[in-house]
């Protein structure tokens, strides 16, 4: 497992972990949230942001009530396919991520970027829209439902934990990914919705993964940082306020 750099200044830290198990990237998770609180007092920061295809591939299943009764594949094919099964303390439904799928779990700072929930998901949500569109992929929101969507299709799905108003899990965004293997589950719970990718919509024209993690880096942390600057902004007038 690769070392996480435990400081937290404010510019936002980007780990890039190639592929790792999911296991051993929310070991990696928990360690970056637990120094965002540590360090709030006396060295408060945007946060971590850490890249990943997870190998072996993965279902997640969250502990929503009918998130288990969208699992459709028998243990017998999971194990046939090489796809382990894991429970998840993130939001929304059941979802699978593997090679060719760019998963970006960002730990920030909610009160030091000053993001309420919605707001950060919609962050989340234009980063990757923004980073569809580098590529010439017109992708946007469904106001139905959580994610970005090419027409009906989902081409990334979100779901996150907040702990302490710091966030953990992220997004999943569809590169080259195993699109087969979403037919072992209802992705996201949502029936009769498609899953697309990258190299589905874009075919031999389909960026490399190291550039869709440079561009998607920088979306979200221009989107993060001009969040904190708003954020900094504020709390200076008011204090100003408040001396007067």
């Amino acid at each position: 497992m690769p070392p996480l750099r435990c400081a937290v200044p404010d510019p936002l830290i980007i780990t890039d972990l190639g592929k790792l198990s999911y296991d051993d990237a929310y070991a990696l998770q928990t360690r970056a949230v637990e120094g965002v609180i540590a360090r709030r007092a006396t060295r408060p920061g945007i946060g971590f942001l850490l890249l990943v295809e997870h190998e072996p591939p993965v279902i997640t299943i969250s502990k929503r009530a009918a998130a288990a009764g969208h699992l459709l594949a028998t243990a017998d094919q999971l194990a046939a396919a090489g796809i382990q099964l894991r429970d998840t303390d993130r939001g929304g439904d059941i979802t699978y991520h593997g090679p060719g799928q760019l998963v970006a779990y960002p730990m920030i700072d909610l009160n030091h970027v000053h993001l309420g929930l919605h707001d950060y998901m919609r962050l989340l949500e234009q980063a990757v829209i923004e980073t569809c569109a580098e590529f010439g992929i017109a992708a946007g929101r469904d106001a139905a439902a959580t994610g970005v969507w090419v027409d009906v299709a989902k081409i990334c799905a979100m779901g996150v934990r907040v702990r302490k108003w710091v966030t953990m899990h992220g997004l999943a965004l569809n590169v080259t990914t195993n699109l087969d293997h979403f037919g072992l589950i209802v992705p996201c719970g949502l029936a009769q919705r498609e899953v697309t990718s990258m190299q589905r919509l874009l075919g031999q024209y389909c960026p490399a993964m190291s550039a869709v993690k440079r561009v998607l880096s920088d979306r979200l942390t221009t989107l993060l940082q001009a969040a904190a600057s708003a954020a900094e902004e504020k709390r200076t007038l008011s204090s100003s306020h408040g001396a007067a």
